[in-house]
């Protein structure tokens, strides 16, 4: 999928305006409107780039930006020390909008195996 066509870019854009939880210079984050946990949140990288092992080649710094923006909405969310990060890759791992994004789960107790 092109980035013309991409949903999280329309959201990067602001052409569709999505719940932003926290913004940096690479990445927003924004609230996922089908939440699996109380707190649910999408941090994407503004780069269109299909999933986390692209964003990675592409730029490392955006990657650790992705994560650190993570890390900051889970402390504002007051899920400090207390929260999952999952990356799905590829449509066999439920990846079901080809923009990388990085799912920042809490408020609950997660259960292991995830899948």
């Amino acid at each position: 999928m092109s980035s013309a066509n991409c949903l999280f870019c329309t959201f990067v854009s602001r052409d569709i305006e999505p719940d932003v939880v926290g913004e940096t210079e690479h990445s927003l984050a924004f609230r996922d409107v089908n939440a699996q946990a109380p707190t649910h949140v999408l941090v994407v990288p503004k780069r269109h780039v299909a999933n986390a092992g692209e964003l990675a080649e592409a730029s490392a710094e955006e990657l650790q930006d992705l994560v650190l923006l993570a890390r900051s909405v889970a402390e504002d969310e007051g899920l400090v020390g207390d929260y999952r990060l999952v990356f799905n890759t590829g449509a066999g791992a439920g990846q079901s909008v080809f923009h990388a994004h990085l799912h920042l789960l809490g408020g609950r107790a997660m259960k292991w195996p995830p899948g």
